[in-house]
């Protein structure tokens, strides 16, 4: 198995990440393995792997990071570590990749997620 980002993947996440985002929630990554039908081994990491591919998508087109709808169970409602990294090497986030700063990103990137969705369904 190779660890390459998936772009199948990565096409299958993001009307599942959308959809999500409409009703303004967010969604575990085990949930969204299991809605897009990844199924072990290494499900999870294949997934992360599919966002990191939308992260950069996203970026690359001036949106908003989708894969902020995507977050860890473990870690209180916010992306793992990786999700930060990959926002600091984008060059849209500096600080660590835990603690009250990053929480404060993800909130506001989540409302970004949240406005355009909102704005792409031309609702006030």
């Amino acid at each position: 198995m190779t660890d390459e980002p998936d772009a199948e993947l990565a096409d299958r996440l993001r009307p599942i990440l959308a959809a999500s985002a409409g009703r303004h929630a967010t969604l575990s990554y085990l949930a969204l393995a299991q809605a897009a039908g990844v199924s072990p081994p290494r499900a999870i990491h294949r997934v992360t792997l599919a966002l990191e591919r939308l992260m950069r998508e996203d970026h690359a087109a001036g949106r908003p990071l989708l894969a902020a709808v995507a977050v860890s169970a473990k870690r209180g409602g916010t992306p793992a570590p990786g999700f930060f990294r990959l926002a600091a090497e984008l060059g849209v986030y500096f600080g660590p990749d835990r603690g009250p700063q990053a929480a404060l990103f993800h909130a506001m990137e989540l409302e970004r997620v949240y406005r355009a969705d909102a704005a792409a369904q031309d609702i006030p």
